[in-house]
């Protein structure tokens, strides 16, 4: 995010950055790479994978209900978030 402050500037989003070390400040990307980690387990050369393997288990994990969403998945969040938008 070398250029997040033109991000905010345009979106007047701000961008926040986590201390290092520090993973309660960022638990969905914890919980995430914990998912993850049940399909490629730590160290794994993801080099090996296609394009379309890797794809294939990002659909599984957007299809995969959060009850950080409310028990929604991924996918149909998104979904209704760019609804409202448009």
């Amino acid at each position: 995010m070398g250029r997040h402050d033109e991000f905010t500037r345009a979106t007047s989003i701000p961008v926040f950055f986590c201390d290092p070390g520090s993973p309660w400040q960022r638990p969905t990307n914890e919980n995430t790479n914990g998912l993850l980690r049940e399909y490629f387990p730590k160290g794994t050369d993801l080099s090996i994978y296609s394009a379309a393997d890797l794809a294939a288990v990002a659909i599984e994990l957007n299809d995969r209900p959060r009850k950080a969403l409310g028990w929604q998945t991924p996918a149909l969040h998104f979904s209704r978030l760019i609804a409202t938008v448009e």
